[in-house]
């Protein structure tokens, strides 16, 4: 039950992180979804080989959450979240590829290790992105910038209520699971039994509270537009923050950005 409050409180948290003041906040929030959108296929698109050009690419994340102050352990606590996941995706690659492609002081590092590290790697800097996304833009900024490029506003609209609802479907779970466990007695009552039938409840009581949010909304005027609290416009800054990483993303993703580093330390120290 705690699990699940500390949950809807890092969510709300990620929201309110984008109420601040910041030159990266103060960004107008088209120009930060289009620049994320093109880091995530930059990151996606190497192959799975190609684990030591992805490095460059943390360069992102850490410049915008040291810009925008946005707090480091959280974020890394999210990310590592997902670990697990990425460990199921990939945990089969170093037996299925064990063709040996690095030698490292005399160990051999087959294909399926540098393949599965690839995987953890793009995992790790596309959700960073998003995350960071999500901090310095919020979430209901995001969909209208989708909507600004072209997404259907039917689509939008289900993408920001899908958004809000985990919070209506969260602190009913909560609110449930407490109810089951007081009462119960020594644990008794919490078998598979009980649990079936706190979800059946739980899914119509969340049915029946979205539906009465639904109709609050309406009877406020609600006509499927975004608003958000902050107005922004396209400006110098946001064609220097574009430009400037549209160009570096482009740059990295054709060059091998450690291994030009490399031939330039070479070349300077013989």
């Amino acid at each position: 039950m705690a699990s699940i409050n500390e949950a809807v409180l890092d969510i709300k948290r990620l929201d309110l992180m984008a109420c601040g003041d910041s030159g990266i906040h103060r960004l107008d929030a088209r120009v930060k979804v289009l620049v994320t959108a093109i880091f995530i296929v930059a990151v996606v698109s190497f192959d799975r080989y190609e684990l030591a050009a992805l490095l460059p690419f943390f360069l992102f994340p850490a410049v915008m959450i040291s810009r925008s102050n946005l707090p480091l352990r959280f974020i890394l606590g999210k990310m590592a979240l997902l670990c697990p996941f990425v460990l199921v995706v990939g945990i089969f690659n170093p037996l299925f590829d064990r063709g040996t492609m690095i030698q490292a002081g005399g160990i051999g590092i087959s294909g399926g290790w540098v393949s599965f590290a690839s995987i953890l790697v793009k995992t790790l800097l596309t959700v960073g992105a998003t995350l960071i996304l999500i901090g310095v833009t919020g979430f209901t900024a995001v969909c209208r910038s989708l909507r600004a490029f072209g997404m259907p506003g039917v689509f939008a609209v289900q993408l920001l209520f899908l958004y809000r609802y985990i919070f209506v479907l969260a602190e009913e779970v909560a609110r449930a699971a407490r109810a089951r466990e007081f009462r119960s007695f020594n644990r008794k009552g919490l078998g598979i039994t009980s649990f079936s039938v706190m979800i059946g409840h739980l899914l119509l009581r969340t049915w029946q509270r979205a539906e009465r949010i639904h109709m609050a909304m309406l009877a406020r005027g609600f006509t499927g537009a975004l608003h958000t609290r902050r107005t922004s416009r396209f400006g110098r800054e946001e064609l220097c923050f574009l430009l400037g990483w549209s160009s570096l993303f482009i740059f990295l993703r054709f060059q091998n950005g450690p291994h030009l580093l490399g031939s330039l330390v070479t070349r300077i120290f013989p």
